[in-house]
């Protein structure tokens, strides 16, 4: 292709493609922005614009809209990366793709390479640190030869995509089949050099750690709030449905209230998870299994939820009603109350229990 201008032209449109996630194979995103432009005639792999072409306009596009918190955001996903391939150290794990080369966009995946001759020890390992997996086997035919791949895609903070390939492969060079190029990879001790050149003084077990105590509080709360989806609740207080879509009306109302606010929205998000534990005492229900991961002033917040509404209702004891006024938290309570009645509205849009966690996760990150 003599036209350099095309070419780059095609490198935009793929590169585009590419970071907003609605093509993920590079020779793809080639070809579809080559007919875009009226490209019809066939060309050869080496007339389009390299996968480095590409990815140096995918960086271009991060570094425009996301900034400098872009290499923050890498960092963090190899940290993130790491901690993985430690628990499956015995599998010889291998991080391959943009997390590792550095050309990391938003929703990118963390790509590893295991090696094992059975699933089941890779799964039953994923089982032992409790997370959350599903396995897809995809079939690829090229060159009239079909290849079964096995994928393991786990739900955790950041998607990741394990590989698992047989143990006899773990030192095998694994080539792009466009370019024909070794892939870029890096074994635990690689990437974890690679992380302290670019950091000396961090202490990576710390950071690492770190990650996993901040995972582990997450998770509880998805884990504690899924289970919601399933109650339903009395239509003559809660005409909206089941007790989660309730639960996200809150927290999007108390976002626009208090968005900056990690305990409030904390609060808000998690007040009726008892009710998928013991619906005749949920306050206490859920505050028993939210202990240790809220800090006082949430639990006091989901703790005294339902006193405001006896409150308002003028039905809470003199005694009651005299401690709910003395609490500090009283005027956040009694806004927690009245976002909790509001936020019984049929058919009102509500974010996805992962971008109400990604957000408050977000806040405290911020604050670390």
């Amino acid at each position: 292709m003599a036209d350099e201008r095309i070419r780059r032209q095609i490198a935009f449109l793929a590169a585009q493609m590419m970071y907003q996630r609605t093509e993920s194979e590079y020779f793809t995103a080639k070809r579809k922005a080559a007919k875009q432009l009226g490209v019809e005639y066939r060309y050869r792999p080496a007339d389009l614009p390299s996968n480095a072409e590409i990815r140096d306009q995918i960086q271009t596009m991060a570094r425009i809209h996301e900034g400098p918190k872009r290499l923050d955001h890498l960092r963090e996903m190899r940290i993130e990366a790491l901690r993985l391939m430690r628990k499956l150290a015995r599998f010889r794990p291998r991080l391959i793709g943009s997390v590792w080369t550095g050309h990391v966009r938003h929703g990118s995946d963390i790509d590893i390479h295991i090696f094992s001759n059975s699933q089941a020890l890779v799964t039953d390992a994923l089982d032992e640190h409790g997370l959350e997996y599903h396995v897809e086997h995809k079939r690829i035919i090229k060159f009239g030869e079909e290849r079964v791949f096995t994928h393991i895609h786990i739900d955790d903070r950041f998607p990741y995509e394990l590989t698992l390939y047989p143990e006899d492969k773990a030192h095998y060079v694994f080539k792009s089949s466009i370019t024909g190029q070794a892939i870029e990879r890096a074994s635990i001790a690689e990437l974890e050099a690679a992380l302290k050149a670019e950091a000396p003084d961090v202490d990576l077990d710390f950071e690492v750690e770190r990650v996993e105590d901040r995972i582990d509080r997450f998770e509880l709360y998805r884990l504690l709030l899924r289970p919601l989806e399933g109650v339903k609740q009395d239509p003559r207080y809660h005409p909206e449905g089941d007790a989660l879509y309730h639960s996200l009306q809150v927290f999007e109302l108390a976002r626009d209230e208090r968005g900056y606010d990690e305990e409030f929205l904390l609060a808000a998000l998690l007040h009726d998870v008892g009710k998928a534990i013991d619906p005749a005492d949920h306050v206490a229900a859920g505050l028993q299994a939210l202990e240790g991961s809220i800090t006082p002033r949430t639990e006091t917040l989901i703790a005294l939820h339902m006193d405001a509404l006896a409150y308002r209702k003028g039905t809470l004891g003199a005694r009651a009603r005299a401690r709910l006024r003395r609490s500090e938290e009283f005027e956040d309570v009694m806004l927690l109350r009245e976002l909790d009645t509001r936020g019984r509205q049929p058919g009102a849009v509500v974010c996805e229990l992962e971008e109400a966690l990604d957000y408050i996760r977000d806040l405290a990150d911020e604050f670390e």
